[in-house]
């Protein structure tokens, strides 16, 4: 199950409340998330608009307060669908083309979100939505 390992609350991310529940399906998943007006959101209108990951630990209901991740570390890190990564993998968050809110290695349609040092660490930095 991944989970953050290295993260400072101050500068490493932010907190904001969720449009939609976790379900228990998704915790331990790494996945994508854009803002809106409402809160965080799963994905996003489109790859430019991801704005860091969430790795929930648990199931929340919509309206709960979740730290997005921008910059810092996963442990355990797997692509949100369960494949390991490779070591020295440039990770992508898809908004909506690729699955929405999804993290792999696939670049086609995605936007850099970090690179892994090894099989099961991922380095995070998000860089600012443009959208």
């Amino acid at each position: 199950m991944s989970r953050f390992d290295k993260y400072d609350p101050v500068s490493g991310g932010f907190r904001a409340p969720l449009v939609a529940a976790i379900l228990t399906a998704d915790v331990g998943k790494i996945q994508a998330v854009s803002i809106s007006a409402s809160g965080v959101v799963i994905g996003g209108a489109a790859e430019t608009a991801i704005m860091g990951v969430i790795c929930p630990v648990k199931a929340m209901a919509a309206g709960d307060i979740i730290d997005v991740m921008t910059s810092g570390e996963i442990v355990e890190a797997t692509m949100t669908a369960g494949t390991a990564f490779a070591a020295g993998a440039i990770v992508y968050g898809h908004g909506t083309a690729g699955g929405v809110g999804t993290v792999d290695a696939t670049s086609t349609t995605g936007k850099v979100i970090g690179k892994t040092i090894e099989l099961d660490r991922l380095i995070v930095r998000v860089t600012p939505a443009t959208t």
